[in-house]
């Protein structure tokens, strides 16, 4: 039996509990949150036990804490829960910039312990068999990534709006675009990028472009318009549609040069997050310190990428 503890029990926290409820094996056994009734009313719903700071958690019988607060805190959360002997699974982006996740990535190396960005989409059934696919099937050489999602009906009270929490387009919406980027095209070599703030700390809407060892990729992400939210991978036998919610797959066409056209569906279940937690918990029962998926420097190719976005907007967080 796998014991987590969470910490934060916000949306994302009951998604992550959606699958993690569909996997025997594992249990919650502790949640900490910064509001009380938050985490008590998380506690009714789910069980384990209500923990009044995160030094009572981490003292707690747990193999393995899941970080689902927003990105200012998560540096010093894993950092905390590392050196108390917990492997941790951490929401994305993995930290506020390049300099934490050094020092993140640091701990994790000194103490032997797991470190990992829940970056859920290579872990859906649709991604993995899309990539088997293409396999025996290519669409040649990947040279040309265009994604994007623009959401305009979130409330003005959300912490996707706030400059303190480290809210914006470019860390919320872009750092799964630099992953689906960087995953079919390489290393990023070149970036240009504009933002639009409109009237608020942070990017409202965002557009960056990058070069690639193998390309090109025009990137998008906002929160005043409404955007479509599918993905275009390019090659020279032919493109990908993965169909919107692209981080979400569960639909992708390909359409050949030669005509042929292939449809690919895999429903996902439980929410979706089920799936980076049984890779997460296999990875921790056998030994291993990092995940072959979402590696560590996979983790600083993405966060490095939306460093140099947010550089060239001009969008700095709280102590940068």
């Amino acid at each position: 039996m796998t014991k987590w503890g969470i910490i934060g029990c916000g949306r994302i926290a009951h998604r992550f509990m959606q699958g993690l409820s569909a996997l025997p094996g594992n249990v919650l056994a502790a949640s900490y949150s910064r509001r009380a009734e938050t985490v008590d009313a998380f506690v009714a719903l789910y069980g384990g036990r209500a923990c009044c700071s995160t030094e009572e958690l981490l003292a707690s019988d747990i193999d393995a804490v899941y970080i689902a607060t927003l990105p200012d805190t998560h540096a010093d959360y894993s950092i905390k829960a590392m050196n108390a002997g917990k492997h941790v699974l951490c929401e994305k982006p993995a930290t506020l910039n390049l300099g934490q996740l050094n020092e993140v990535l640091a701990v994790a190396k000194s103490t032997g312990l797991l470190f990992m960005e829940g970056m859920k989409p290579p872990f859906y059934p649709l991604y993995k068999k899309l990539k088997e696919h293409l396999q025996h099937d290519p669409v040649g050489p990947v040279g040309y990534v265009r994604a994007g999602s623009s959401v305009a009906d979130i409330s003005r009270d959300h912490p996707n709006f706030s400059h303190e929490l480290a809210g914006g387009a470019l860390m919320q919406i872009g750092i799964y675009e630099a992953f689906l980027a960087i995953d079919w095209l390489g290393e990023t070599e070149e970036i240009q990028a504009m933002g639009r703030f409109s009237g608020l700390q942070v990017d409202m809407f965002s557009i960056f472009q990058t070069r690639h060892r193998g390309g090109y990729a025009q990137l998008y992400g906002g929160f005043d318009l409404h955007g479509k939210g599918d993905a275009l991978i390019c090659g020279t036998l032919g493109h990908i549609t993965i169909h919107k919610n692209w981080w979400n797959p569960a639909k992708a066409t390909i359409d050949y040069l030669d005509g042929r056209i292939v449809e690919i569906n895999e429903p996902f279940t439980a929410g979706g997050l089920n799936y980076e937690i049984t890779h997460f918990v296999d990875l921790m029962r056998s030994g291993a310190v990092e995940s072959p998926v979402i590696t560590h420097d996979m983790s600083r190719r993405m966060i490095k990428m939306i460093d140099d976005a947010r550089a060239i907007i001009g969008l700095k967080y709280i102590g940068e």
